[in-house]
């Protein structure tokens, strides 16, 4: 893969480069967070590790502004801040995944691993449902004829009930390596931007979701391979 690791302590960064590129990844290190941000917006990155605490930009600031260029590349927040309060804002901003230090760096590319395995398994191109169109090779999703901002971890979520057509999709199949409760957390946020243009994530108690077009979801599915 290749990374971004935005990271002002250099023992730090040096210590996750070094073990990273030990498995074969690339990584590209960046200790200024507007610095950081250029590059996101030069060079495609498969996966990004931000501290939160960064000159320039805080890492907080750095995910905002990918999710909202709709982004959808993976990032995983590597920080000191611990409190619950921090780690539902990183995610609230769009983080797929948050890691407290000290870590372990098996536990980092564990993460990256579970993270970036989540997504991309779809062949079509694009999918639309009801209001809803994803542009797969793109990754680029809109609501309505309106850009729809997600995360990396939305993403996967959205696009296999999506390309599910309607029907139930188990919920091991959706939560892969996360937990339970992440999984509902990320349906529970997905619900209330999608009830509002005409969607509904329906839960299928003790099997899934299932994603529905308010009043029927018949014919409603295009998978377009072509396009």
């Amino acid at each position: 893969m290749l990374v971004l690791l935005i990271e002002d302590d250099p023992e730090l960064s040096d210590g996750i480069a070094t073990f990273l590129a030990g498995q074969g990844d690339s990584v590209v290190v960046e200790a200024n967070g507007m610095a950081a941000d250029r590059l996101l917006q030069e060079k495609n990155f498969d996966i990004v590790l931000v501290d939160v605490g960064l000159p320039g930009l805080s890492g907080y600031e750095i995910v905002r502004r990918i999710r909202e260029r709709r982004q959808a590349l993976p990032v995983i927040m590597i920080t000191a801040r611990d409190a619950l309060d921090d780690r539902i804002y990183g995610l609230d901003l769009g983080a797929d995944d948050y890691l407290s230090k000290p870590f372990e760096l098996a536990e980092l590319t564990a993460r990256m691993r579970a993270t970036t395995r989540r997504g991309a398994n779809n062949v079509a191109r694009r999918i639309e449902f009801g209001p809803l169109s994803m542009d797969m090779q793109g990754r680029f999703a809109s609501l309505a004829e309106q850009p729809l901002i997600v995360s990396s971890r939305e993403w996967d979520l959205l696009s296999t009930l999506a390309a599910a057509d309607g029907h139930t999709v188990p919920k091991e199949r959706l939560q892969g390596d996360g937990s339970v409760n992440a999984l509902e957390v990320y349906v529970y946020r997905l619900r209330r931007r999608l009830e509002a243009a005409g969607l509904s994530i329906r839960t299928v108690r003790g099997f899934g979701y299932r994603l529905e077009v308010t009043g029927g979801v018949a014919n409603k599915t295009r998978h377009d391979a072509n396009r």
